[in-house]
């Protein structure tokens, strides 16, 4: 293959490592091979050079990978360098990771999000590495004039068995240069892993406990000032007046201005005090007077959300995404129809590290700096919005204190800079947590009216239609189509089985805005479907967990069922009471989950374990598995008893955590967590834990005290 060129400019601007070594990455028309050259030649190459991923070995052996997608805890950044480290046979303690800026072109999609890094690049990294290991090799075996058969990579050296010779990689650097990286390496069977599948521990860890780990939060950049935002708490309002008297009476306050932050396709108007600290801003923000006009547009209430999804469930058919068989003709000629309605509410997404980022506006050129989920998605809105070339606008990633899904909007960095052009500087806009809270986007409150019939104990028709606000309306508008999640968390191999099968979704639009949110749409359907299926068994009059087993039997699915059966006891369980299974799919991962609860008289409702079996085919790092899923669970647990977003009267009733209650650690069951060993490709994993929790967790209630729950968030104290 020819070598693809690379302009000195561009490779120093994407490389910005400094001395020379080898530059090896994979070329866009053919993912399968590895590109390599030395700096030399990159720099004297004119042409640009696109690149999924690249990593660079210095003559002193060390090795730089750049992680193209953002770190918010889910893992990536010590699972990318484990995938690299095991083909390339290195150690990983000699891996070192840098956050690659936005480049669509370079990296292709760098959105953080759909459980997708791991799964959506890891074949490609595993080719590199291997690639990048042989053409090292080859350059040993020419050194010594010796067959490259011979010669072995391990720990950074490549070694000649007979003589037990060997070079450090970085020794090898300027000859492999000059070679062709070999099409086609194969890729070592799972079975001679020494890294992947291994629990070993995260490169972050370390930054993270010591301080050295730069959040959006922590970085500065010469010249910021810092700016705090009183915004209208209804995004649709405007402002009447303001009076900054004393605003601008707080000690380090500089300015005070009027401004117009980006939501989607809508303008949420505030008021912008820039400080010298960002406690002055703070201060300067709480001594503001601000009459807002809130005219023209639904001042919303939780009860009548729900009311009104209520209605729609029982007059419309919806829009159909999915449809098999004749489930209407089978639901209207039947006298025992199950037709219930499930309830999920409002959710905000809560991150332990608060909305911020940097802006600079220097005119033609824009460049952020912060905890972005979604770089590409950034420099697309900011381009369009702000009348820039999109690629002038740069974004710099950081590390993330959570993101779960909003740190993918675009509002927070077009804030900040708007507020730099308006005054000429960089700064840095941090939000308040009575900010997050109250301003969302949050996961969509949605209700579920799902139709069953059971004949001769076998389901004869499925029929579910949803009722809540679609995120893609506030990012590209309705479509007319139905919500292409409206089936999210529905295990496919049901379709096999049940013959009569549909999926619609009923048009509910509100002025509150909302946004993603772990797992998606998959949180609010796994509840109701799986619920509904436990519905189903005991209206069939069948064990839930030995239903399912009847209507999935697809290997995978069957195995997985087989294992949650055994830890968790569930076959010697008996007439135990207090049992509850839940099984869902999301992002390519299958999750079962049993939940046991039990109650002794006088005292409080308790969840005694939950046994979680998680199928996602090939993986990484099991603790990484382990971690996500527990985190998973208690998310889970916080939406489904303890936590929700209601409004009155078009506003928000919470304000931070003391209104809006996380679990703390004795709400905590204990969680023994069960991974599936296959050979089928990687699915996802920080998202797909939660989903199952709240239908097993529901189950088990029913189990033991025969109380149906189909509203969520309940209270555990009033079983």
């Amino acid at each position: 293959m020819s070598t693809p060129q690379v302009s000195r400019r561009n490779f120093l601007r994407t490389a910005g490592l400094g001395s020379a070594g080898l530059f090896l990455g994979l070329y866009l028309p053919d993912a399968a091979v590895a590109m390599v050259m030395s700096e030399e030649e990159a720099v004297a190459a004119d042409v640009y050079t696109e690149l999924t991923a690249w990593i660079l070995i210095k003559p002193s052996g060390q090795i730089t990978l750049v992680s193209h997608r953002a770190e918010m805890g889910q893992g990536v950044y010590h699972s990318i360098a484990q995938i690299i480290a095991e083909e390339l046979e290195v150690d990983l303690a000699s891996v070192d990771i840098q956050f690659a800026q936005g480049n669509e072109k370079k990296y292709g999609s760098q959105l953080t999000g759909g459980s997708s890094t791991i799964r959506g690049a890891y074949k490609n990294l595993l080719k590199l590495s291997a690639s990048a290991r042989q053409v090292l090799i080859m350059a040993a075996a020419a050194k010594w004039s010796v067959p490259v058969t011979e010669c072995y990579a391990a720990s950074g050296h490549v070694i000649h068995k007979p003589s037990d010779k060997k070079f450090h990689y970085g020794e090898l650097v300027v000859d492999a240069s000059k070679l062709q990286a070999p099409k086609d390496v194969a890729l070592k069977p799972r079975s001679a892993y020494k890294l992947i599948g291994k629990p070993l521990h995260r490169k972050d860890t370390p930054l993270k406990t010591n301080g050295q780990a730069i959040f959006g939060i922590d970085k500065r950049i010469p010249g910021m000032v810092f700016a705090a935002v009183e915004r209208n708490p209804r995004l649709r309002g405007k402002i009447k007046s303001f009076d900054d008297t004393e605003a601008r009476k707080v000690p380090g306050v500089t300015n005070v201005i009027k401004i117009a932050m980006g939501v989607y396709d809508m303008d949420r108007e505030g008021v912008a005090v820039i400080a010298t600290s960002t406690w002055a801003a703070l201060q300067g923000k709480k001594a503001l007077k601000i009459e807002w006009d809130d005219s023209g547009f639904e001042h919303v209430n939780t009860p009548e959300i729900y009311r009104k999804q209520r209605e729609v469930l029982k007059t419309e058919e919806g829009r159909l995404l999915k449809t098999q068989g004749d489930p209407n003709g089978i639901i209207n000629r039947s006298k025992d129809i199950l037709d219930v309605v499930y309830e999920t509410p409002y959710q905000s997404h809560a991150t332990m590290e608060p909305l911020n980022c940097i802006g600079h506006h220097r005119g033609d050129t824009v460049e952020i700096w912060g905890p972005v989920q979604a770089p590409n998605w950034i420099q697309d809105y900011i381009s369009k919005k702000m009348g820039i070339a999109f690629d002038k606008v740069i974004v710099n990633m950081t590390f993330l204190g959570g993101g779960f899904g909003r740190k993918a909007l675009m509002d927070y960095p077009h804030e900040a800079l708007v507020i730099s052009k308006a005054i000429g500087l960089p700064v840095q806009v941090i939000w308040a947590r009575e900010d997050d809270i109250t301003q969302g986007p949050f996961r969509p409150g949605i209700s579920y009216r799902c139709q069953g019939v059971i004949e001769n104990n076998e389901v004869s028709a499925v029929k579910f239609r949803t009722a809540g606000q679609n995120n893609d309306h506030f990012r590209s508008g309705d479509n007319g189509k139905a919500n292409r999640s409206t089936s999210e968390g529905w295990l496919k191999p049901y379709f096999e089985t049940i013959k009569n099968i549909s999926f619609a979704d009923v048009l509910f639009q509100t002025p509150v805005p909302t946004m993603f949110w772990r797992s998606v749409y998959a949180s609010t359907n796994g509840f109701a479907y799986e619920s509904f299926v436990n519905e189903l068994a005991h209206k069939a009059g069948k064990d839930p967990l030995a239903f399912r087993r009847q209507y999935l039997k697809e290997e995978r699915a069957a195995k997985l069922i087989d294992k949650i059966e055994e830890v968790s006891g569930w076959r010697n369980k008996g007439k135990t009471k207090g049992f509850g299974i839940a099984i869902t799919e999301c992002f390519g991962t299958t999750v079962a989950q049993v939940v046991k609860v039990s109650k002794k008289k006088g005292e409080k409702l308790k969840i005694d374990q939950v046994w979680a079996v998680v199928d996602c085919g090939w993986y990484v790092n099991p603790d990484i598995i382990h971690a996500q899923i527990e985190g998973a669970i208690v998310m889970g647990l916080g939406a489904a008893t303890i936590h929700e977003i209601t409004f009155k009267d078009g506003l928000v009733e919470q304000r931070n955590f003391y209104d809006y209650k996380m679990p703390r650690l004795t709400d905590i069951p204990p969680i023994e967590i069960h991974i599936m060993e296959n050979d089928s490709d990687a699915g996802g994993i920080g998202e797909p834990g939660l989903p199952p929790f709240a239908p097993a967790l529901t189950e088990a209630i029913f189990d033991l005290t025969g109380k149906r729950i189909r509203k969520l968030p309940f209270d555990m104290a009033s079983i």
